[in-house]
């Protein structure tokens, strides 16, 4: 098993063990020590996907993540939903107890054994298989990690039959190679399509870009923004995606969102020609503008529409359909048009906004970030996660590792884990991983942060702590409002109060350092400041900031709006 992960070129394997794997963990940690694939130790099955899922966020590679049966498979459910509606890539293995029923131990090998188990998931991943040799489950594992690979990325499951596991060999077996599984490069946009979709830029007097799911690489950044400024084409970006283009470019519409703005929408609203690349929703996008725009919709997500899951949403009303990716289908139009995109994206540290106001007797969200900015000022940061209540408009994205995006299934409880994935990616790299975390997402996920304390993972969590599931507040608010009930009730069955939550005993408990909880404007800017030293020197530091409950959210207003 070892030595297959590691000819599949994987770095780290998250698991959390259990009897379903015998001697699997024993193996792992005898064959590994500390080559190549790196073992890492969660203490929740949703944590090592999550986990696995910030790695690909920001290597665009999978990691392997073990599961423990059908119960450690219900455990990691979540979880690899939000890595299927977020394209990431990742080899998820998990086993099942003896499938011959006459092998079984009582008790335990009955609850934990499985008809078709991969029957839990399988609506929302790209593969599965559940080998039944030894021969079967080598050759298993080189194609869910060729599967993976390949574009649309999402995760993919190999189950294995425990009594596979304990058969006795008599020599070991002839392992596959994977060069002889290699994952196919994304289709190209055929060279008439990239000539149609050219000539229609070129008689286009307002066009505008929406870049949704892009890559990571500064290349592929450069090329995003050489294309548009060749057209003149304006720009909308998507809070849920990451960063894919200078927000404080003079072609780009903001602030991005979860859901359109109204700048954004009327930039549609006014367009002759959007070409959408591989936006999450177009189809809804479009209807929420209004427009009567001709489209051309750039994706081949639709290769992983299924009839269980609506995260495919609905079909775009384009005029023409390129089915490749947002990158291969740039890189094309860059390519044809020999534009110039040699290193123009430069990493900057963050700026203050200038001198802090540390009047106020509470942190607004406005406050929240000010401080936030003064804190971090001169250093290279990577925003893993932002809450929903976070004002979009106030913060400048600049190259494609200043911020990751959403979690993709909107299933919360995945950022502790997601940061983690992504700071052990980022090591070695001269940038912070830093994860505004709302306390909701804090606290179904907060056992993640003990495998960055495990490893010694440096991060930088700040709890943008209101103590309330507040998005819910609103809606309960436009309820009351509608059927004319007490709007003073909305906190009921929201607030997280009586007792609070004290997020830094919480770190503290699991070896992490603690600060807070934090209650000024001033003191959270001195207290990111001193976190970030402390992230220097090899700490994994949580400060729980207590902030004001703020109507700011894009995703709050745009789902209240919309129903």
């Amino acid at each position: 098993m070892a030595e297959m992960l590691r000819r599949l070129d994987v770095d780290y394997v998250a698991l959390n063990p259990g009897s379903s794997f015998r001697g699997l963990h024993d193996s792992l940690v005898n064959q590994l020590g500390n080559e190549k694939p790196k073992m890492l130790l969660c203490l929740h099955e949703e944590h090592a996907v999550s986990i696995a899922h910030g790695w690909a966020k920001v290597t665009g590679q999978p990691m392997g993540v073990i599961l423990h049966a059908n119960v450690g498979l219900m455990h990691g459910a979540m979880a690899i939903y939000n890595a299927w509606c977020d394209r990431v890539p990742m080899v998820i293995l998990g086993a099942t107890g003896p499938v011959a029923a006459n092998k079984r131990r009582p008790w335990i090998d009955w609850i934990h054994t499985s008809r078709d188990q991969a029957s839990i998931i399988r609506p929302y991943v790209k593969w599965d298989d559940q080998p039944a040799t030894i021969t079967a489950s080598l050759e298993s594992m080189a194609r869910a990690a060729s599967v993976t690979r390949t574009a649309p990325h999402a995760p993919t499951y190999v189950c294995f039959d425990v009594s596979v596991q304990e058969e006795q060999l008599a020599g070991m077996p002839e392992l596959p190679d994977p060069r002889l599984y290699p994952a196919p490069e994304a289709p190209t946009p055929s060279t008439g399509q990239t000539q149609q979709l050219i000539e229609r830029l070129k008689v286009a007097e307002r066009p505008v870009f929406m870049y949704g799911r892009m890559g990571r690489s500064t290349e592929g950044w450069d090329a995003q923004v050489a294309l548009a400024e060749h057209f003149g084409a304006r720009v909308v970006t998507d809070i849920k995606t990451g960063a894919v283009f200078p927000t404080q470019h003079p072609l780009h519409v903001g602030p991005p969102s979860f859901f359109l703005t109204a700048p954004q929408m009327k930039a549609l609203k006014d367009a002759d020609l959007i070409v959408a690349f591989d936006w999450v929703d177009g189809a809804g996008a479009l209807r929420q503008c209004e427009t009567d725009a001709s489209v051309v919709n750039v994706s081949i997500d639709h290769h992983l529409a299924n009839a269980w899951s609506f995260d495919h949403t609905g079909p775009v009303r384009a005029d023409i359909h390129i089915a490749t990716t947002a990158d291969a289908c740039v890189r094309a139009l860059a390519d044809e048009l020999s534009l110039d995109i040699d290193e123009k994206v430069k990493a900057a540290p963050i700026e203050a906004d200038g001198p802090l106001d540390t009047s106020a007797v509470s942190i607004s969200m406005s406050g929240f970030v000010s401080a936030l900015k003064t804190g971090l000022s001169g250093e290279l940061v990577t925003l893993v996660r932002l809450p929903l209540g976070w004002d979009a408009s106030s913060w400048h994205f600049n190259h494609p590792m200043d911020y990751l995006g959403y979690d993709g299934g909107a299933g919360i409880g995945s950022g502790p884990g997601m940061l983690v994935g992504a700071a052990l990616a980022l090591q070695g790299s001269e940038r912070i991983p830093v994860a505004v975390l709302g306390d909701g997402d804090t606290m179904m996920g907060v056992s993640a942060l003990w495998t960055a304390a495990r490893y010694r993972v440096p991060i930088l969590v700040i709890v943008c702590n209101n103590r309330s599931f507040y998005n819910d507040e609103i809606h309960q608010e436009k309820v009351a409002i509608a059927r004319n009930r007490p709007v003073e009730n909305k906190w009921i069955g929201q607030a997280i109060t009586g007792p609070d939550l004290d997020f830094a005993q919480m770190a503290e408990a699991q070896g992490l350092t603690g600060i807070g909880p934090v209650t000024s404007v001033g003191e959270l800017a001195e207290t990111v400041r001193d976190g970030v030293q402390k992230v220097k020197d090899g700490a994994c530091v949580v400060i729980d900031a207590r902030v004001e409950a703020e109507y700011a959210s894009s995703m709050s207003k745009g789902m209240t709006e919309e129903g």
